[in-house]
């Protein structure tokens, strides 16, 4: 049996959507994995008192949940375009989680659609802080060379990473990043996680963080970035971040296979789901003839 650690951290905000990524994780574990989940909240968070994630088990045995209190660990950062303190927790990951010399952490914007037990053992940490993948930013290429300093193509999504605790903890890192959060940044833990630990940032293949403009480079023939076989597996079992808008707020890349999943979960509350197709049906309705076939071409040209 592979155990796999992961962690997750989120608000009372997140729950419905923190069930539905559950759901997909479980739903691609091999026969073979055990996923050791951790969820860190802080001092306000009810859910953890109300069993509602227990509910996974009633489907699933192959999981274990572990809820950890951050407290007030960022109590000073800076947040900026609604993001809050929740987001700087997975920087005090190593610190909070001390059993694991390397730990999987992800955001609840995320339908999985593999079992992640083989990259989980094939990713060789020894010299790196963190791995993750780096997404081509070109809009934020100015930002990232003069403010972070590094190159664009090295920076990672801070929300599909694997960590090397053991690391950071002897490097004694997480000072750093509690220290950096309290400057105003961009793109706050994201921000903090590339520059504190740039140079020793490892590299992912790109199925493992799906994010917007992965999506629309693999409907472009004349991309550079990625090669055939990254191609195939992002199309083919890609991890989808939802990183920009929301499938459970309205339309957005790939907000079907979302939609799939919270259809396929205990979760699933059918006034919910149809009364959001209703209301996006309506304002699509709303909408001329080509505006509707240009969304249309779009999201074929752009669909896993």
């Amino acid at each position: 049996m592979s155990k796999i650690p992961i962690v997750f951290c989120f608000d009372d905000n997140l729950l419905m959507p923190a069930g539905v990524c559950l759901t997909s994780l479980l739903e691609h574990a091999n026969p073979d994995t055990f996923y050791d989940i951790f969820i860190l909240h802080d001092n306000k968070s009810s859910f953890p008192k109300r069993g509602y994630l227990e509910k996974l088990n009633n489907k699933y045995q192959n999981f274990n949940i572990t809820y950890r209190n951050v407290g007030n660990a960022f109590e000073n950062a800076f947040e900026i375009r609604g993001i809050t303190v929740a987001a700087y927790y997975r920087l005090v990951i190593p610190e909070v989680i001390p059993e694991y010399d390397k730990i999987f952490y992800f955001d609840v914007d995320i339908i999985f659609r593999r079992d992640l037990s083989d990259i989980f053992k094939d990713t060789d940490l020894t010299d790196y802080y963190v791995a993750g993948v780096a997404t081509p930013y070109s809009d934020l290429k100015d930002y990232i060379n003069n403010t972070i300093n590094m190159e664009v193509d090295k920076y990672i999504c801070s929300g599909t990473i694997i960590l090397n605790s053991k690391k950071i903890l002897q490097d004694n890192i997480i000072s750093k990043f509690k220290e950096t959060a309290q400057k105003s940044w961009k793109y706050q833990d994201q921000d903090v996680l590339n520059k504190v630990c740039q140079d020793k940032i490892k590299l992912l293949s790109p199925w493992f963080g799906v994010v917007g403009t992965i999506n629309e480079i693999t409907g472009d023939p004349n991309q550079k970035y990625y090669n055939q076989e990254d191609l195939n597996s992002i199309l083919e079992s890609g991890t989808i971040h939802y990183n920009g808008a929301k499938p459970w707020k309205g339309w957005c890349y790939n907000f079907d296979i979302w939609w799939e999943y919270y259809r396929k979960s205990i979760f699933f509350d059918p006034k919910f789901y149809f009364e959001f197709y209703h209301s996006k049906l309506t304002e699509y309705d709303r909408l001329s003839l080509w505006k509707r076939v240009k969304i249309l071409l779009r999201y074929f040209k752009t669909r896993l």
